[in-house]
């Protein structure tokens, strides 16, 4: 069980080693990177590499780490017994399991993806710790231990936009995706893009590294967005020499809301337009 990227994921050797040595590990793997460079793709394209199936965990800010193991619904249990409802006697019928339940006992060893754990409060990875190393639970309402059999294989992303504990980071291993230089991005685009014209391809990534390297950029584009902007281009039939155009009126990229996604960024591309035709 070896991952060396798909067809439709082109993985750098770094990350391959990564990925291969959490599972020799039996830990967490851990991905950091910008938005946009596939750190959730990758735990899907993982599972598909494997054949494993993926079991995924969404993490907004109002998650609670309880919500991965089970919750006890005691409310509808109530409303149950005031009805009659012999589903009452047993309180198992009100256990719902979470995804880290789903993934200690499924019937194939499964990819579980925790996905931007750091949009959850500062103690959701604390209060993971031992469900994660040891790979077991206990359900207190029915008095069972939930123990995997097999570790899943288990991929945590994160934006950075928290500190994750030491703690936490300990039981990791840790991978952090660099942004794609421009050979890479080379084959990315050929990837979703078979058989796009090169010329077309040289003068967009001239123009999307251009546009992440301007000073002052709010946000860069990513990944994803590079591959919308192609998608939209091919779409409007805009060919190589449109985009070669040095016209300094057009220097904003056409299409530019699929690469710019805020209007700071937005003006700061007009402002360099005036200086330029100013100099010009």
């Amino acid at each position: 069980m070896r991952f060396t990227g798909t067809e439709n994921y082109i993985a750098t050797d770094d990350l391959n080693i990564a990925v291969n040595a959490a599972i020799v590990l039996e830990r967490p793997l851990l991905v950091k990177g910008e938005p946009g460079t596939g750190k959730t793709v990758l735990a899907e394209e993982i599972a598909k590499a494997v054949k494993a199936p993926l079991l995924t965990w969404h993490i907004k800010s109002t998650t609670k780490a309880q919500q991965g193991l089970y919750e006890y619904d005691a409310v509808s249990r109530l409303r149950d017994s005031q009805l009659g409802d012999s589903r009452v006697s047993d309180i198992a019928n009100y256990i719902r399991r979470g995804k880290l339940w789903d993934a200690f006992t499924a019937p194939e060893r499964p990819v579980l993806l925790i996905d931007e754990i750091d949009k959850a409060d500062i103690e959701f990875p604390n209060d993971l710790l031992l469900e994660l190393d040891r790979m077991e639970f206990h359900v207190y309402e029915t008095g069972e231990t939930v123990r995997a059999e097999r570790r899943p294989i288990v991929i945590i992303t994160s934006n950075n936009e928290k500190e994750l504990p030491d703690a936490f980071l300990r039981r990791c291993f840790f991978h952090y995706i660099r942004f794609p230089d421009r050979g890479t991005m080379e084959k990315i685009v050929e990837v979703h893009f078979p058989g796009v014209k090169a010329r077309l391809v040289e003068e967009a990534l001239r123009i999307f590294f251009d546009v992440r390297e301007a000073p002052g950029l709010k946000k860069k584009p990513s990944t994803s967005e590079l591959l919308d902007w192609l998608k939209l281009l091919l779409n409007e039939d805009i060919g190589a020499e449109t985009l070669r155009e040095r016209d300094p009126r057009k220097l904003i990229p056409p299409l530019h809301g699929a690469l710019l996604k805020n209007e700071q960024d937005v003006h700061l591309f007009e402002r360099l337009a005036f200086l330029n035709r100013r100099g010009s």
